[in-house]
């Protein structure tokens, strides 16, 4: 017998005793019986829980994923931007500033960052083509802060494109830590609806008792657990603490 299938095994007695019932006769057990013990009834679908992880990825642990940082630079990061005495454009500039900050944990700043605070200080605006697509073009505010655009050519097709002069540059790089500010979304702190007594206690069969407190056990998120089991969040709280969580 693999590793893998040993694994299947132990989990399918785990989930018969987390169910109150004895593996080896699938009968259920009595109710006075420790398996029933809500204590441990618990640390088995936890068990149960961490198993099923390891089995879904052929039985190797995977540590979780750690969710990155919102872009960020020091000012002590930001005293070494390159600056380029040539017009650069903003991919460019966006990518000297990444190459500021190689911490693994961090999100990679995009252009259109940038662009879009441009646009909203009045030193870009959006340019609709014939064909429906949109382009980028300076403003006079914009080209009094070095903005400027130049014409170009590849495979007998004009363009234009919108660089930025050393002026233009330093701009960025002073307002920088005002432009990734407004660039946070700011999380609304809106209060639950507070329990009452006359909240009234979801009513669910022993299935809907076991999947909710798997995914408790799992670390699943309130709202999430509140979704997969069509009730309210309040609704899972008296839920989980009638079950003794």
């Amino acid at each position: 017998m693999t590793e893998l299938e040993t694994m299947q095994r132990a989990k399918t007695y785990i989930d018969k005793l987390a169910n109150g019932v004895d593996p080896l006769t699938d009968l259920p057990v009595r109710d006075d019986d420790v398996i029933n013990n809500v204590r441990i009834s618990r640390c088995l679908f936890y068990v149960s829980g961490v198993l099923g992880r390891l089995i879904q990825n052929n039985g190797v642990e995977k540590a979780p994923k750690k969710k990155k940082q919102a872009f960020r630079l020091t000012d002590g990061q930001l005293a070494r931007f390159r600056f380029s005495d040539e017009p650069i454009p903003i991919s460019e500039i966006t990518r000297r500033f990444n190459e500021l900050d190689k911490t693994e944990d961090h999100t990679q700043l995009k252009h259109t960052v940038l662009t879009k605070w441009l646009i909203g200080i009045g030193a870009l605006r959006e340019i609709t083509r014939g064909n429906g697509t949109t382009r980028k073009d300076p403003t006079e505010q914009g080209r009094a802060l070095g903005i400027l655009t130049e014409q170009r050519t590849s495979q007998n097709q004009t363009y234009t494109v919108v660089l930025y002069n050393r002026q233009a540059q330093q701009f960025l790089v002073d307002h920088l830590p005002a432009i990734l500010e407004e660039a946070t979304p700011q999380k609304a702190d809106v209060p639950a609806a507070p329990l009452t007594p006359d909240t009234p206690v979801p009513i669910l069969t022993k299935a809907e008792e076991n999947q909710m407190i798997d995914l408790y056990l799992s670390k699943t998120p309130l709202a999430d657990i509140a979704a997969a089991m069509r009730l309210s969040e309040n609704g899972v709280k008296l839920a989980l603490k009638k079950l003794g969580f």
